[in-house]
């Protein structure tokens, strides 16, 4: 019952994103609370705990990208509702496996964008000048990135292949 639940939350949130740039709440916090209730129902306190500390770690995850501005409020809902369904370890997991697509899916981005040569040039001088202090990198680009995509993607891909990976 939950994976079902799990797979209709990502592709509509796949959908979504891709054609829209937008998670919807509607779909996001209906699913947390459905985990929440589920794993009380099941287990009890235990499945509470299940739930709830998936959630949490799912937020907390991509909470600070999201304070420096580099994803949507959206992507943090979807990923706190994988956690409230799938629970912390699962949601580990997915986090690791999005981050890994997600930064692929950057570089590509930018190799297509940039050229090897002004991309090699843009990442020398982010980590030698800047020194990975992203709230200074961030405070000297005007509004959105140019280089941005729907980062659901990331997450959907991450999640579905945390899930076909198993061994949680």
């Amino acid at each position: 019952m939950v994976e079902i639940v799990l797979l209709s939350v990502l592709l509509i949130c796949l959908i979504t994103d891709i054609y829209s740039r937008r998670i919807l709440n509607v779909v996001t916090i209906p699913a947390i609370l459905f985990g929440l209730i589920y794993f009380t129902a099941q287990s009890g306190l235990e499945g509470l705990w299940f739930s709830f500390s998936g959630f949490i770690l799912g937020l907390i995850l991509l909470l600070i990208p999201f304070m420096l501005g580099g994803m949507g409020a959206g992507d943090v809902k979807l990923m706190a509702a994988i956690g409230a369904l799938m629970g912390s370890t699962f949601v580990l997991y997915a986090f690791f496996f999005t981050a890994v697509i997600g930064g692929c899916i950057s570089g590509i981005i930018l190799l297509r964008r940039m050229g090897i040569k002004q991309m090699a040039t843009h990442m020398f001088i982010t980590f030698a000048v800047f020194r990975g202090n992203a709230k200074e990198m961030h405070a000297t680009t005007e509004g959105k990135s140019k280089f941005s995509f729907p980062y659901g993607i990331a997450i959907v891909s991450g999640t579905l292949l945390a899930y076909i990976w198993g061994g949680f």
